[in-house]
């Protein structure tokens, strides 16, 4: 049986405990690092291939799913600090496109202070590792701004939608109606 929209945002709007929210959070952070995981492989690959170096160093993926991780956990402290809404009067794509500006300057200012600490890590200078990030280059760093914005509008969109429909209605949309034992 479906669930109306309004139960499950009640639903959700109640705490859950300490380890299903634990849990939750585990889940999400994982299905975010695949998803980020799968962008950035096949961006790293696409990298690789354009600069026809041979043979492709599996290291290049092992650091893209070290990125893939920080940045869902890069998008879970967005949701924490700002959590998604969905305002009914102006439909999904504009609540939405606010939320997605937010989450990408919080992916992009955190990736910035990463930049910093991976420079003192390397014992370079944090001010000039800050500098340094995106190459200096401002054209650089709008390209891998709009590449991540990209990226993260799907997932932001999924839970719009989830928000509007409910989980049931939204799993059924995507994936079927749930099997029953008699077929």
């Amino acid at each position: 049986m479906n669930t109306p929209p309004d139960a499950s945002l009640t639903a959700l709007s109640k705490p859950l405990p300490l380890k299903e929210r634990f849990l939750s959070e585990l889940k999400k952070g994982l299905l975010f690092s695949l998803y980020f995981g799968s962008w950035f492989c096949a961006l790293t690959l696409l990298a690789a291939t354009s600069l026809r170096e041979r043979p492709i160093p599996e290291a290049i993926f092992g650091l893209a799913l070290i990125k893939a991780g920080l940045c869902a956990k890069f998008m879970l402290l967005g949701q924490a600090a700002y959590p998604i809404h969905y305002d009914k009067k102006n439909g999904l794509i504009p609540s939405l496109l606010k939320e997605s500006l937010v989450y990408l300057l919080i992916v992009i200012a955190l990736s910035w202070l990463e930049a910093g600490v991976d420079g003192l890590i390397h014992g370079k200078d944090f001010l000039k590792s800050l500098a340094a990030f995106g190459h200096g280059d401002p054209l650089h760093i709008f390209s891998l701004a709009l590449v991540y914005w990209l990226i993260i509008l799907p997932p932001l969109l999924f839970l719009g939608i989830k928000m509007a429909l409910g989980s049931t209605t939204t799993k059924e949309i995507l994936l079927g109606p749930p099997k029953s034992s008699d077929d």
